[in-house]
């Protein structure tokens, strides 16, 4: 495993919506938040959009193969997380991903998941399959 070069704070604010009746926020929105803070993290690397890895490149985007989560402490409404997302590891065809979610100084989550970059299978529009890494996407965010 190879350390990160770069990390990327994406901001959100909890809302009032974003809990459950204990006012503790529900935990499948970490998972949403997790989900953008890792697409804030290759448009701040300079990745172009989907559409137009697509076009380029034939990549649709990073789908989610793994994850494993660990809840530390819990957040309320009011709370401002930053999300700190960086790439752990690089392999072949997929790559870890990980999250640090603080609110201030206090860890409130962390999260690691493994992504693929992904292409529409040949003749199919929702059939995909993992394609190598490419080289200029993993150049702008290392």
């Amino acid at each position: 495993m190879t350390e990160a070069a770069k990390t990327t704070i994406h901001t959100v604010r909890v809302e009032f919506g974003d809990c459950d009746p204990a006012r503790i926020v529900w935990f499948p929105n970490f998972f949403r938040w997790i989900d953008a803070a890792s697409r804030h993290f290759f448009v701040t690397c300079g990745v172009p959009s989907w559409s137009e890895t697509e076009k380029t490149l034939g990549v649709i985007g990073t789908p989610l193969v793994d994850t494993h989560a660990r809840f530390v402490k819990t957040a309320t409404y009011g709370d401002v997380l930053q999300i700190h997302t960086s790439v752990a590891e690089w392999r072949e065809k997929s790559f870890v991903q990980r999250y640090r979610i603080m609110c201030g100084a206090d860890l409130i989550m962390e999260c690691d998941e493994v992504r693929i970059f992904a292409q529409r299978r040949a003749g199919s529009d929702t059939a995909i399959r993992a394609v190598p890494i490419p080289p200029s996407i993993r150049a702008l965010c290392e």
